[in-house]
């Protein structure tokens, strides 16, 4: 049975536009743009998702050493199109093990960047960019300034603006953040979409991360 959208802020079951609104709607946070479930990695997931996408679908570019792309996630409908994009990959820790990421491209107020952050949301929030930015990343010989947020030791958050959207890297664990020493430009997985020069990512198992995060939430908790 084909699971249902949910809120991108909390996971909550949403209802569908009715006769009075045009949005989806969370019981706790009003109206939102709806979180659809959780696609598989590989080419298929690309092609349903790239023609409806009004936001970037970052990567970075080229990837970290031995690392692949483990899945993706959006919010949106077939009305608004696609307004924040998930991208996780997977490869290795730099301090051992399996390190993981999220990369996400979205509309102010969405709040997806800041789940997958574990914060309240939906935004960096007030002065979060106030001192000098913590890191830098290329796109189409742009630099994108990124700061870290202290979130706790299970997970590191980079977080910026590009294109008019935010943009989010989350690492898990907080160890997995040193990769940013390493990634160096993103590029946009739209240009396979516009014809621009081709991008063949490589595609590994589905992530536990992105999965277990983005779950639905159980109307009893």
């Amino acid at each position: 049975m084909k699971s249902e959208p949910t809120c991108p802020r909390c996971g909550r079951a949403v209802q569908p536009p009715g006769l009075w609104t045009s949005a989806w709607q969370c019981d706790v946070h009003g109206p939102v743009v709806p979180l659809q479930p959780v696609r598989a990695p590989g080419t298929a997931a690309l092609e349903v998702l790239l023609p409806q996408a009004h936001v970037p679908v970052w990567i970075p570019w080229p990837l970290p050493t031995n690392w692949v792309v483990t899945g993706f996630a959006e919010c949106g409908d077939e009305r608004s199109g696609v307004l924040a994009t998930a991208v996780a990959l997977s490869g290795p820790d730099p301090l051992g093990g399996v390190g993981e990421a999220v990369i996400v491209a979205e509309d102010p107020g969405v709040g997806l960047g800041a789940r997958l952050a574990g914060l309240e949301g939906p935004d960096p929030g007030d002065g979060f960019d106030s001192s000098a930015a913590d890191a830098k990343v290329r796109f189409d010989g742009h630099e994108i300034a990124l700061w870290n947020l202290d979130v706790g030791r299970d997970r590191a958050v980079y977080t910026g603006e590009a294109l008019a959207h935010w943009v989010w890297l989350v690492f898990a664990a907080a160890d997995t953040g040193m990769l940013m020493c390493e990634i160096n430009a993103l590029r946009d997985l739209r240009d396979i979409r516009d014809g621009g020069v081709a991008l063949e990512p490589p595609f590994g198992a589905p992530s536990p991360f992105l999965v277990r995060s983005l779950a639905p939430r159980d109307e009893t908790d």
